[in-house]
């Protein structure tokens, strides 16, 4: 029997008023020309300002995958996922915004989230965008050793700036950062501020973690190379593993400019490189720790396989493991109830502001073979449960 098929223990702080609304909005995401269409019009209608729509989004989308409009409204779910044994991750979920203004209120945002999580258990991670502090074509002329105007030099200087003043407050205040994984035309420039960050600040412990995207080719041998690097000049690797979310977007853009295309070719190739992800790291955690990012039940059954292979405690602090919230809480709470060290991403944000997320996670989950329909089989099979338990 599965392992995670346990609905009781997934849905144990849900109504099932909250499930039946749960599960008509999977059954709308479900549907790919549906959710097209809906995202097109709900991007408008918010930025228009139609309040009608925007408190509908509210009650809907926001509520089901994010924590609140602030901080403090968040932390309503923070605590309650906390009594369960599972940490929360603040994703202040902005996107689409590229001018300095915004980089740095961002970046004073996510210096706030450090503060506030201070010495708070609940939140054992800080993460940020690499393109909430700098523009992606900045990172990709960067990345490809582009030769950068005076203007430009002082752009990345500023980049390099935030960067360094949240992974200094984060190594000051013992708290883990993660650095998030985009799109691979930038992703050079972002792993080389990663790493020169980790050599600064990972000396005694990893402070800063890297995302790798295992959908990718070539990044299995980018950790080989990097534990090289690690061990000769002496400082720990923090990775966050995920498979990776732009396919689509990757695909189109090698093939309209003619070079190779930088995803694995099937799905399969996918899993299997992020397996050989979980190896690398089991092999090699005397200088890597890894949060593994899965919505995967055999992937995450295999981290815990491994683990039990090497005779490790459940909760060893060099392996987490995490998911979104609102999305696989057979996975989370599993693991939480058997002691493992595991997170809930939680987005938080203005309505207004976090419906270009919103929008992204419903064309994902769309685009996910078997990811939507299995949310809906669990939360049909735990109404199923519960009425004929009563």
């Amino acid at each position: 029997m599965p392992i995670f098929n346990d609905t009781k223990i997934a849905f144990a702080d849900k109504s099932d008023a909250q499930l039946r609304k749960a599960y008509w909005m999977f059954k709308m995401i479900e549907q790919p020309s549906l959710t097209k269409v809906g995202t097109s019009v709900l991007n408008f209608t918010v930025h228009n300002n139609f309040p009608f729509v925007t408190g509908i989004v509210k009650n809907t989308l926001f509520e089901q995958f994010c924590g609140g409009e602030t901080r403090e409204e968040s932390m309503k779910v923070v605590k309650q996922l906390f009594k369960r044994g599972v940490g929360s991750i603040f994703d202040y979920s902005i996107e689409g915004k590229e001018d300095e203004e915004t980089f740095d209120a961002v970046c004073n945002e996510i210096k706030d989230i450090v503060k506030f999580s201070v010495g708070n258990p609940a939140i054992p991670f800080i993460v940020f965008k690499p393109t909430a502090f700098g523009r992606i074509d900045l990172y990709e002329a960067v990345g490809s050793n582009a030769e950068l105007t005076s203007s430009q030099k002082e752009e990345w200087k500023r980049v390099v700036k935030r960067f360094d003043e949240v992974c200094k407050l984060c190594h000051e205040n013992d708290k883990k950062v993660m650095v998030d994984a985009e799109e691979t035309w930038m992703q050079d420039a972002a792993d080389q501020l990663c790493e020169e960050m980790m050599e600064k600040y990972n000396q005694q412990k990893p402070i800063v973690w890297n995302t790798i995207q295992m959908y990718r080719t070539g990044r299995l041998e980018y950790m080989e190379e990097q534990l090289q690097r690690a061990r000769d000049k002496g400082y720990f690797i923090g990775y966050k593993i995920v498979r990776g979310a732009y396919m689509e977007k990757e695909r189109a853009r090698a093939a309209e400019k003619g070079y190779p295309d930088p995803i694995q070719p099937t799905k399969e190739a996918s899993d299997k490189n992020y397996n050989a992800g979980i190896d690398f790291v089991m092999n090699h955690l005397d200088k890597v720790s890894a949060f593994f990012g899965t919505h995967n039940e055999i992937s995450s059954e295999l981290v815990m396989d491994k683990m039990k292979a090497k005779n490790l405690e459940n909760g060893n602090a060099h392996v987490y493991f995490g998911q979104l919230y609102g999305m696989s809480d057979n996975i989370t709470f599993y693991l939480s109830d058997k002691g493992y060290n595991v997170a809930k991403y939680l987005p938080y944000g203005p309505v207004k502001d976090v419906v270009p997320y919103l929008t992204r996670r419903a064309q994902e989950n769309t685009s996910v073979a078997g990811q939507t329909g299995r949310e809906l089989g669990l939360i049909k099979k735990e109404l199923e449960r519960r009425k004929h338990t009563r």
